[in-house]
């Protein structure tokens, strides 16, 4: 009897070489913190996330995709919330690490793209849209063209927390 995976029976095809990975971050919003989405602070902002890192509720997520996408766990394997050298950790950091994790399973990683969902009910994210774009495709070496960002609302129900959702599709 035969217990090799049906994977490993039929041959390789190009698309073998795609990844996709999802990534999920939400934190509470408490005053006296600054409040970054995708690297860049929100000036209008009175309340940031409350977090062991800087709280970049993006990055946070884009990290957790890009290391879902290798079955490589979770940010919170790499920075453990009670290790003291994750305290008020930058997240390009987390994020860069999270890249060089995988690249040493995988070898060479290239993004194809991205596309992510921060929901927010205040401030407005809009006016920094195409900051927030370049500074992702920046950390992931890939053009704007190639980070797709959306804004949401709560509509009310959650005025007290920040969240984003991430794909990313890697070859």
């Amino acid at each position: 009897m035969n217990t090799a995976p049906e994977d490993a029976k039929r041959p390789a095809r190009d698309t073998d070489r795609l990844r996709v990975g999802y990534g999920e971050d939400a934190h509470r919003l408490k005053a006296g913190r600054e409040l970054i989405i995708g690297g860049v602070a929100v000036p209008e902002s009175l309340v940031g996330a409350e977090a062991v890192s800087d709280g970049d509720v993006l990055l946070h997520a884009l990290a957790d995709a890009l290391l879902s996408a290798f079955a490589q766990g979770d940010i919170g394997v790499l920075f453990p919330p009670d290790d003291p050298a994750s305290r008020g950790l930058t997240s390009s950091v987390i994020v860069a690490t999270a890249l060089e994790r995988i690249r040493q399973q995988a070898g060479a990683v290239e993004v194809i793209n991205v596309s992510a969902v921060v929901t927010l009910d205040r401030p407005k994210l809009g006016p920094l849209r195409n900051q927030i774009v370049a500074q992702v495709g920046r950390l992931l070496g890939v053009g704007p063209d190639r980070v797709g960002l959306t804004f949401k609302t709560s509509e009310g129900l959650a005025q007290d927390y920040v969240q984003a959702r991430v794909v990313v599709l890697v070859m």
